[in-house]
């Protein structure tokens, strides 16, 4: 319906490891080359489940986004900001939940898991309970319709999709519809007019997808029309109404592949992470204190690299001479644990060098940081301007 507008937040945790860096940010940085990007810190959704305790989450938030620059999110190609400071997230998600059948939330995969897993939290808080919906309002008031995710996420977007789906066909009808996107059609100009219709009637009657994503190519290029007509067209193509919100698609990230140092999922809560910031002499004294293959009691005994969580590391920072060295040496005794993770050491430290250094000048300069997210949150507020504006007149709410 839009250009491509790519949506991500992360909650304020304050520092972060090595997995966020191969988990979440390595894709950012990536896709910040591809599509229009906005990035966000959750600090609401830190509170549905620190609610008791939200006094370091202000802190954690300049911490991360220092992070974030120092990886190479780059703010002249995306818009950077903090979720709070753009209040239009919280009328959305207040409107939305006047439509949102209760059902529809208790049915959201993580809301059952995470109320297991935090067993020691009250999370049988109305914030809780909501906290897809606001997610919902994240993406929906920018009109995002790329949102990166993991499989476990996947149910989030449809969520979203279904309460785009559901706003768009109960509000999306505005009085003289039909009048307004016809007149809006001739606006096309004879010839585009004519193919808009032909596609339209195509679509609606032998269910063609291929003339839907023309018509919709069609409008995409189209200049001369206002967001209002550009708005109904859309929603005219498809016999419904009025597109009022985007319905979003998942953009399906791989999971991390980065290991802690014990060989689970690297996790603050395993207490096996490298922070991006860690000084060199902490990161060689936790990766030479690494547990490795428990046969290899002495140095003279061989071993099984599957077996040991130093290869998993190899796995991510050795190329395949580097892996042969080490499955040869381990598995004849002939190199020792410590020379096995010399070069994950080296690698490790040398893809730190330059966040580190790009984090120093970050921290020296906390006002360049707050201009940044300052000008990142003027933008965020523009985008969720324009789409309440029209939430409102279609909830009958604009008392203009």
């Amino acid at each position: 319906m839009y250009a491509d507008r790519v949506l991500s937040g992360m909650r304020p945790t304050g520092s972060l490891h090595l997995g966020h860096y191969h988990g979440v940010l390595k894709n950012w940085i990536k896709l910040q080359h591809e599509y229009e990007c906005l990035f966000f810190v959750a600090d609401w959704h830190a509170l549905t489940t620190h609610y008791d305790n939200p006094l370091g989450i202000e802190q954690a938030t300049w911490e991360m986004v220092i992070d974030w620059l120092a990886a190479g999110v780059d703010p002249s190609k995306t818009t950077l900001f903090i979720q709070s400071q753009v209040i239009e997230h919280a009328e959305l998600h207040l409107l939305l939940s006047m439509m949102t059948p209760l059902g529809w939330l208790e049915r959201v995969p993580t809301y059952k898991d995470q109320q297991e897993k935090l067993t020691e939290k009250d999370l049988s808080t109305y914030g809780f309970l909501g906290y897809p919906l606001l997610q919902s309002a994240d993406i929906l008031i920018y009109r995002a319709n790329q949102v990166p995710v993991g499989e476990d996420q996947v149910p989030h977007i449809e969520f979203s999709r279904e309460i785009a789906r559901r706003f768009n066909h109960l509000y999306g009808k505005e009085l003289g519809y039909e009048e307004k996107a016809e007149a809006a059609v001739k606006k096309l100009g004879g010839k585009k007019a004519k193919l808009y219709q032909e596609l339209r009637t195509r679509y609606q009657q032998e269910g063609d997808d291929e003339a839907l994503e023309s018509a919709r190519a069609l409008l995409g290029e189209t200049q001369n029309l206002s967001l209002g007509d550009k708005e109904r067209l859309y929603g005219y193509l498809e016999g419904g109404g009025k597109m009022i919100l985007t319905e979003p698609q998942a953009l399906l990230t791989e999971a991390s592949k980065m290991p802690g140092l014990d060989g689970q999922k690297m996790s603050k809560s395993y207490n096996n992470t490298i922070s991006m910031r860690e000084d060199p002499d902490t990161v060689t004294k936790k990766i030479r204190t690494m547990p490795t293959d428990p046969a290899r009691g002495r140095r003279n005994d061989p071993g099984t690299p599957e077996k040991c969580p130093v290869w998993q590391l190899h796995q991510v920072y050795s190329g395949d001479d580097v892996r042969s060295w080490v499955m040869r040496g381990c598995t004849s005794a002939g190199i020792g644990c410590l020379e096995c993770k010399q070069p994950v050491i080296d690698a490790v430290l040398k893809e730190l060098a330059p966040i580190q250094e790009r984090a120093r000048a970050y921290t020296e300069e906390p006002d360049t940081v707050k201009n940044i997210i300052a000008d990142g949150c003027e933008k965020a507020r523009d985008l969720a301007r324009e789409t309440m504006r029209d939430v409102r007149e279609s909830m009958g709410l604009h008392y203009g």
